[in-house]
């Protein structure tokens, strides 16, 4: 009777230091939810302010087609109703174009939630835009530097407006993918963190559970860097249509698709080429 008890009290403490840990990890748990909720409450208030942002660009689209429609008179009467139709096609593309981006960007949240990692590797994509993808997309800060020749002849202020548009698209793509390359050592740093425990233990197999939930909660923050990417690729287009013209904008998305369309051509090209 006099060796039970300090096995009895060996076994106590084994067990109030496994419960320690088990209370430790729950902490951990819960607070990495409560942070996961204030980034989703802070996500979904950037999509309000993307949405109140297109609203506005609608309506100012609206404008612009109703001037164009019913603009003046005088002057030659052929020439005005040229320049109105022409108007009116380019506004009217314009508006068209929008209502397709914002949709195009709510297929893919969609397609985020259900696999974020399907977004990001661009599967949906060919191998040559594939190797141009950055989050799930393209780099604003690329297009607005292909487009600044394809838009000549540009005033002094469009020039000026369009180099700090792609630097600040730059700057925030700088800082999403610093943010990723942060989650990732974060994400590392979880799976490796804690030694194992003898093969089969019930604290190896706690230590390893809560190892991987903690790696779920930080996979979950993935589908927030597609959102604020597209939100970018989506602002940074509406930035470039107040500071060029009608006209000008039209002729920008143009290019934008001619580029992706060449893309796909030349991806065509690479895997019909011959092969020794």
């Amino acid at each position: 009777m006099a060796d039970a008890s300090p096995r009895t009290d060996t076994s106590t403490d084994d067990t109030d230091e496994k419960n320690q840990r088990t209370l430790r990890r729950l902490a951990q748990n819960r607070e990495a939810a409560r942070k996961s909720r204030l980034r989703k409450k802070a996500y979904v208030q950037q999509l309000e302010s993307s949405r109140l942002k297109l609203t506005q660009l609608e309506q100012e689209l609206q404008r612009a087609r109703q001037q164009g429609i019913f603009i003046s008179s005088s002057g030659d009467q052929s020439h005005s109703m040229s320049g109105n139709g022409a108007l009116a096609f380019d506004v009217e593309y314009a508006r068209w174009l929008e209502e397709h981006n914002r949709q195009i960007n709510e297929l893919k949240g969609i397609a985020a939630k259900a696999d974020v990692f399907h977004v990001l590797s661009g599967m949906w994509k060919t191998p040559a835009e594939r190797c141009f993808l950055w989050i799930g997309g393209f780099r604003s800060s690329e297009l607005l530097k292909l487009l600044a020749n394809q838009l000549e002849p540009l005033t002094e202020q469009q020039f000026m407006g369009i180099h700090n548009l792609q630097q600040s698209s730059q700057q925030a793509e700088d800082a999403l993918s610093q943010g990723m390359e942060a989650l990732q050592q974060s994400l590392a740093e979880t799976l490796t963190n804690g030694s194992p425990g003898p093969s089969g233990s019930s604290g190896n197999v706690a230590n390893y559970m809560g190892q991987m939930a903690m790696a779920m909660g930080k996979l979950g923050t993935l589908e927030g860097f597609v959102r604020q990417a597209d939100n970018l690729r989506q602002q940074t287009l509406q930035q470039m249509h107040r500071i060029l013209t009608t006209r000008q904008s039209a002729r920008a998305l143009l290019a934008i698709n001619d580029y992706f369309s060449r893309l796909r051509a030349l991806s065509s090209l690479w895997l019909a080429r011959p092969r020794e």
